[in-house]
């Protein structure tokens, strides 16, 4: 489960020239790079705060925010990409972070 290649598809507004995908070695690096693209966001909003801190519900309204979000992840048994939507997305990054908290 741990190497399964991962491309998160998004559109970041209605203008299909937002549209965009990011490239991934394993879901786990995927949900580092969502966490990290929100991360971006937040200080390009907040350039004057040093430390920024935001709870799950505030990533949750960044995902839901965008136009369009979704991940393809390689299934080795089965040779191809099986998609998953943005709810799959939003549960895989609270058991990441989970992780990475019972890790600290």
């Amino acid at each position: 489960m741990a190497n399964r290649h991962t491309i998160v598809l998004m559109q970041t507004s209605q203008n299909r020239a937002t549209r965009t995908f990011m490239d991934y070695e394993s879901i786990s690096q995927a949900m580092d790079g969502i966490c990290a693209l929100y991360e971006r966001k937040l200080k390009e909003l907040n350039p004057a705060i040093r430390e920024i801190t935001y709870d799950i519900s505030d990533l949750y309204n960044f995902i839901d925010g965008l136009a369009d979000m979704s991940a393809l992840v390689y299934d080795h048994s089965i040779q191809a990409y099986l998609p998953y939507d943005r709810q799959w997305i939003k549960q895989k990054t609270l058991q990441h972070l989970k992780k990475l908290a019972s890790q600290r």
